[in-house]
């Protein structure tokens, strides 16, 4: 009774809402149609394009005034964050941003410092860089799984901030966003990956080992956000078991923290 009631509860404007081509889209995406899923797909949708829109216009002040923002993506595999910077990138002039994910070290960028090869990939004067992961993977995915030494890491640590000055210093934006999942929805998105023909490339060892080693990301998670969570360069905590709601809280972020002239308009 409790469905029921809500659906006779609805607004007028959620009712023109599902009776708009958006609305009936949703309407009719299941063989079953459940009028609530519908409102929240169509409500998610009609906010998300409204948060694009803002960002076209947040771009443009960034390539008309020639400024330079970075914005770090970071999280446990499977956080939703490749999927936040789809959302955030639909729309936006494709010439004037770049989503850098980075594979393993090259045996030369190994020997180099270690801040070096992100250095080399930071914005020009105009430009927007999305990182999905970042040098933050010293902190955390690299000390957990072996793939660095106790001294490389404890270097990055010292050096970490130092380094976020000098970019901040050089008149650039930098946003640093934490997707934060639960356990359990991490291991329900793994077996969703897994049992598709088309997410399953996906998965990795590392990804594999992630939930037996759940308590080692958590213990290195918080040394990293103890250490480089500065009131110059904060970390953003995106809760993320819900990846409509973490999508539209890192958009609104992302517009809030950028001074573009035309916000709001």
């Amino acid at each position: 009774m409790s469905k029921q009631n809500d659906i006779e509860n609805l607004s007028d404007a959620q009712i023109e809402l599902l009776n708009s081509p958006l609305g009936l889209k949703h309407l009719m995406a299941d063989k079953k149609i459940d009028v609530l899923k519908a409102l929240r797909n169509a409500e998610y949708e009609e906010e998300l394009r409204g948060l694009q829109a803002e960002l076209i216009k947040m771009q443009n002040w960034v390539i008309d005034n020639g400024k330079k923002v970075v914005i770090l993506f970071e999280g446990r595999d499977a956080a939703g964050k490749g999927g936040a910077i789809r959302r955030i990138t639909a729309h936006i002039n494709p010439r004037h941003y770049r989503i850098v994910a980075l594979p393993k070290p090259s045996e030369e960028e190994a020997g180099q410092w270690y801040f070096q090869r992100y250095v080399n990939r930071l914005p020009k004067p105009g430009e927007i860089v999305f990182f999905d992961r970042s040098w933050y993977n010293r902190a955390v995915v690299e000390p957990v799984n072996k793939f660095c030494t106790q001294e490389q890491y404890e270097n990055f640590m010292t050096q970490v901030n130092d380094f976020e000055r000098m970019i901040m210093s050089a008149d650039t934006y930098l946003i640093k966003f934490y997707f934060s999942i639960s356990k359990d929805e991490q291991a329900r998105r793994f077996a969703d990956i897994k049992s598709s023909p088309l997410k399953r490339w996906k998965m990795t060892k590392v990804d594999e080992d992630a939930q037996g080693l759940w308590d080692e990301y958590t213990k290195y998670k918080e040394r990293m956000f103890e250490v480089s969570d500065t009131p110059q360069s904060p970390w953003v905590i995106i809760q993320a078991n819900r990846k409509t709601e973490a999508r539209l809280e890192a958009l609104k972020h992302v517009l809030a923290t950028l001074p573009y002239e035309t916000k709001g308009d």
